[in-house]
């Protein structure tokens, strides 16, 4: 059989051992006396017997008799000590190992058998677990009998809209935090590219921001290892945030460095969002929850005019953190970076919540946090797209919508159907989508979802900014090394936790549409005191020149007065001749 620990090179003890991720103390104790010291006592004793047998006339049976007992004994009695289980030992919060035998000969050091150790203590507390494995809710517990109702029957509204999710109550949500990190399949460490001098020799795509990977480089990227390194954006300096591209204040540096628990992010560049408020957080999100808001210096200085930004960076409970030197002149791909990298510049963080700047969260980070990741024992969440989940029909809309560059589109379609791409089929289940809503993004900081999100931006970088046409090929690519996938939850529990709003740019044109109103209504007229006649209660003049009243028509009984639904042409009303 295998060992159960290492040996030490002065005495041959165990050190340590693991079982199932435990650590066991291995405790060594004074040897006992060997058989051949009992069989040296017994000898002394062989004289006297034989002394005193020839006194008492006792022939040589009674002496081969004692010596025969005296022989037993040692060979069963002594055996059986050396076999007997090792007095009861205490521990600490670990297994508590007794090696109480005599130090093994040449021959047993080869092996140790099972009996003798021995694992103590019924109500014993085991150590916390090295990762976390997941927790199912109490039985009868009312999210596990929740289903989605029926969405309304409301013909005027058919687009997308919220849906009811069972959330757990905060305090609870923050009792169920994970203590110990998920489990990274096959990736264990994981770090990145730096390159001095940038080395821009690939075949085509890729930036100074985050290098210039040739094909060779993707493809081994994919090849999932126990230790990788790739490259993953921030590759002109060893530190993320210092002259690499998308630079950040040192202070601020140093406070995001603090960051050991959950982040939110978000980010808004060239002022095309208005920020929003975050909504429904409890005290204790806001007291241990990073809460960043990424801006550039256009967006600083319409916060400070509009929002009353200073020097103490807040806007609400967003730290608002001014990002310098931006990688890219597309705003797009500049807020790709804390998007896909929030692990990179957040690199104590457990956790992490991105969400679109055009979006207003409403629910405690904690209750989203426990009910799309940790009660599904997840490392990365996002949401399927409301309507599209094949990649080929969402690269036709996108160039419908003229979202991107149409050569570009079809020509990164048409690379990854050279590598195998091809239209969503039942065949993929239990993957229901190839399509992601990109807006929110909620995962762990562990090796393989630190990857995923690398390969993922490294894919946006080489090719178009659309990050939904990537997505499922660095998925899938990834899955298909290991047992890891992404867990993909509807759209409209997305909306139940975030509201999208307007653009900025949005928000001016409908202004500019809607009629300006008069901030004082002039007072109505007021009533006169004598009655005045109006002109269709003054007589009429025929032609004859004698003025003739108007005649009302009688109204007959029991017909309404008012406006019709088609309404008759007026007919001159005909004047009775006076003569």
């Amino acid at each position: 059989m295998t060992g159960l620990g290492v040996r030490s090179s002065s005495n041959g003890s165990l050190e340590k051992t693991g079982l199932n991720g435990v650590v066991l103390s291995i405790q060594t104790t004074r040897a006992k006396p060997s058989k051949m010291h009992k069989e040296r006592e017994a000898g002394l004793l062989l004289p006297w017997i034989c002394k005193l047998a020839g006194r008492k006339k006792v022939g040589m049976l009674l002496l081969f008799l004692i010596s025969a007992v005296v022989f037993l004994r040692v060979l069963f009695v002594g055996k059986g000590e050396d076999g007997q289980v090792p007095p009861s030992l205490h521990f600490n919060g670990t297994f508590a190992v007794n090696h109480s035998y005599m130090l093994p000969t040449n021959e047993e050091e080869e092996s140790i058998n099972i009996r003798n150790i021995s694992f103590l203590g019924l109500n014993a507390v085991l150590s916390p677990p090295m990762h976390f494995l997941g927790y199912t809710l109490p039985q009868g517990h009312p999210c596990n009998s929740f289903t989605l109702p029926p969405p309304p029957a409301d013909r005027k509204r058919t687009g997308p809209r919220p849906c009811p999710v069972c959330y757990l109550p905060v305090e609870e949500a923050i009792a169920l935090m994970p203590n110990a990190p998920s489990f990274s399949p096959l990736l264990k460490n994981l770090t990145y590219v730096y390159e001095e001098p940038l080395n821009r020799d690939t075949e085509f795509g890729g930036s100074d921001f985050g290098g210039h990977p040739t094909l060779k480089h993707r493809n081994d990227s994919f090849e999932i290892r126990e230790t990788m390194s790739v490259h993953c954006g921030f590759v002109k300096g060893p530190q993320p945030g210092r002259n690499t591209g998308f630079d950040i204040d040192e202070a601020d540096l140093l406070e995001m460095k603090q960051c050991r628990g959950i982040v939110v992010a978000s980010a808004v560049f060239d002022a095309f969002d208005d920020v929003k408020a975050p909504q429904n957080i409890s005290k204790y999100s806001e007291e241990t929850v990073c809460f960043y808001m990424f801006v550039d210096e256009e967006t600083e200085s319409i916060l400070k005019r509009e929002r009353g930004l200073n020097s103490n960076k807040k806007v609400g409970i967003w730290r608002v953190v001014v990002v310098h030197n931006l990688p890219y002149s597309d705003g797009r791909r500049n807020g790709k970076v804390p998007k896909l990298l929030v692990h990179r510049m957040f690199p104590n963080a457990r956790y992490s919540l991105w969400i679109d700047g055009k979006l207003e969260l409403v629910v405690d980070p904690h209750q989203i946090l426990e009910r799309f990741l940790w009660r599904k024992n997840a490392t990365f969440a996002i949401s399927k797209h409301y309507k599209r989940f094949d990649v080929l029909v969402e690269a036709e809309a996108n160039k419908a919508a003229g979202k991107y560059d149409n050569a570009s589109i079809d020509f990164q379609v048409e690379f990854y159907k050279n590598e195998g791409l091809t239209p969503y089929s039942v065949a993929k289940l239990p993957i229901t989508s190839d399509v992601p809503e990109g807006c929110v993004i909620l995962r762990e900081h562990v090796p393989i979802s630190n990857l995923f999100t690398c390969l993922w931006f490294n894919e946006v970088d080489r090719f178009t900014s659309r990050d939904q046409i990537s997505f499922s090929t660095v998925r899938d690519k990834i899955a298909a090394k290991t047992n890891w996938t992404v867990s993909m939850f509807l759209d409209c529990e997305r909306r139940n936790f975030v509201v999208q709003r307007y653009h900025r740019a949005e928000q001016e044109r409908y202004a500019r549409q809607k009629p300006p109103v008069p901030k004082f209504s002039p007072p109505p007229p007021s009533l006169p005191t004598k009655p005045v006649l109006i002109s269709s209660d003054l007589p009429r003049k025929v032609s004859s020149g004698r003025a003739v009243s108007r005649t009302t028509p009688p109204r007959r009984r029991g017909r309404r007065s008012g406006p019709r639904g088609h309404r008759k042409a007026n007919l001159p009303v005909r004047l009775q001749d006076s003569a």
